[in-house]
């Protein structure tokens, strides 16, 4: 959550020429609810398992970029399915950083909501501990903990874009 996936997700894809596919608004499409009003009604096991539908579904579309919800590599084989499929990208980033970001949006996200400033730390603490073993098995990993600073978004597109060999080396600035 908040390391800026959508974010980076739709610029890089606009920077391809490629079709963004979002996850959570895929299902919220298919499924015409809201991902917080799912959880409410299929708690968070119904809702991996919609998430996992919707993977299965998505991984053999040509030429999109698709952004996932921070749980869903972590469950079932997902990140296996993604990583024979596709090209992964985690955006590394700290707990602090990722709480900071959180902080502003909490409400609107299921597994945080109603959480206080230290509840919501401490939870982003230990979930990014329990994710990143999964996370870590992305094809390239990028450090996204400045992303949001300015001139810092384009440069981190132009990163993903070398090290998918989008763009040869020798246009890099």
């Amino acid at each position: 959550m908040a390391s800026g996936k959508t974010t980076v997700g739709q610029h890089l894809a606009a920077r391809l020429g490629l079709q963004f596919i979002d996850m959570d608004l895929f299902i919220e499409n298919r499924y015409r609810k809201t991902v917080s009003e799912i959880f409410e009604e299929r708690g968070e096991s119904g809702f991996r398992e919609i998430e996992r539908r919707a993977l299965q579904e998505v991984a053999y579309f040509e030429n999109v970029v698709i952004s996932t919800g921070g749980g869903l590599p972590c469950f079932f084989d997902n990140m296996e399915v993604m990583n024979a499929t596709g090209l992964t990208v985690y955006l590394k980033t700290s707990a602090a950083e990722l709480a900071n970001r959180l902080a502003t949006a909490y409400q609107k996200r299921p597994l945080i909501k109603g959480k206080s400033s230290e509840e919501l730390k401490e939870f982003v603490k230990n979930s990014l501990q329990q994710r990143q073993p999964f996370y870590e098995k992305a094809a390239i990993i990028i450090d996204c903990e400045t992303l949001f600073e300015s001139g810092k978004l384009n440069e981190k597109i132009e990163e993903i874009m070398i090290l998918t060999g989008q763009i040869p080396v020798h246009k890099r600035q």
